[in-house]
């Protein structure tokens, strides 16, 4: 790898898929960018298991060896990486400014991909099984759940939305929600009420997931709030539907924000209200959140940046 220069044309912080393929596309018009890729290279898909649903890989790939492989893509034509986390960036003036621990890199042009991090509970068994049972994705893992039962933890449209989804392969999908009634819009509830495959388990909380990696989830630990009974309900696997959380802490005050922390970027584009900063990926979007979707804003930044720093010369 090259030496860490103190001035790039092009910086991307986040080594998803949005930033590495906003690497690949940079490198290969010759800015040679430079990818801080914080301290979980390769974003949310290394806690994912088998990657089904991205085209060109009809037998699936693991979520780890995907990003492996978008990595030396963009190694390949030129991007240089750091593997550590940014604590501050100043954009007040062009060059930018960005620094990783002692050392301050200098930018012309910012592309944040920073992502988003799925709400969890934070139990030693959570992480243990994620990617074993536990999920924070319906579509990505729902159709290794087929002919099984599966339950989903929340209560707002998220989980409305990833409850009906998973009925298509499920037997039963069972909506585990703290509160007696769910936080969703009237049209979700409806949806998701008038589905036969969906139960609902009231004023219960998840207090641990019971399994291991080589097996999988056997059974959720689940707590009824008013009476305090605890019982493990069987299921073959669980999706966290309780939100996300985009990794914006970095920029607030500084870039607008939508009333959730995503960043606002122009229609039709990845640019941000400062001329030279763009973003992408789950950063700035809160709809889809998927790998293709985030890979497809990578490349739009890249050529966004282009287009940018060709008429800023």
């Amino acid at each position: 790898m090259a030496d860490i220069q103190d001035h790039y044309r092009v910086v991307i912080i986040g080594s998803g898929p949005a930033g590495l393929t906003a690497a690949l596309y940079a490198a290969r018009a010759n800015f040679a960018p430079l990818v801080i890729e914080g301290v979980q290279p390769g974003g949310q898909l290394t806690i994912t298991t088998d990657v089904e649903n991205y085209p060109g890989f009809p037998e699936g790939i693991m979520g780890p060896d995907m990003m492996d492989k978008f990595r030396e893509q963009a190694e390949r034509f030129g991007t240089s990486y750091i593997t550590d986390e940014v604590s501050s960036v100043d954009l007040n003036e062009r060059p930018f400014t960005i620094k990783v621990g002692k050392r301050s890199i200098k930018a012309d042009a910012l592309i944040i991909a920073t992502g988003a991090t799925a709400k969890l509970l934070g139990l030693e068994s959570e992480k243990l099984l994620m990617g074993h049972g536990v999920s924070a994705c319906a579509t990505c893992d729902g159709w290794f759940f087929r002919g099984k039962e599966i339950a989903v933890m929340g209560g707002g449209d998220s989980a409305c939305e990833e409850a009906n989804y998973l009925t298509k392969f499920a037997t039963k999908v069972t909506l585990i929600h703290r509160r007696g009634e769910l936080r969703a819009s009237k049209i979700m509830q409806h949806r998701v009420e008038s589905n036969p495959k969906v139960e609902f388990l009231w004023h219960h909380t998840i207090e641990d997931f019971v399994g291991a990696p080589e097996t999988g989830l056997e059974a959720v630990r689940v707590k009824n709030v008013q009476t305090g009974e605890v019982y493990d309900l069987k299921v073959a696997g669980v999706f966290m539907a309780i939100g996300h959380k985009p990794n914006t802490e970095l920029f607030m005050g500084v870039l607008d924000t939508d009333e959730t922390g995503y960043l606002i970027t122009e229609p039709g584009s990845t640019r941000t209200k400062i001329p030279g900063v763009f973003a992408c990926g789950d950063v700035q979007d809160h709809i889809y959140r998927q790998a293709v979707t985030a890979a497809g804003s990578g490349c739009m930044a890249a050529i966004d940046v282009e287009r940018f720093l060709g008429e800023a010369e």
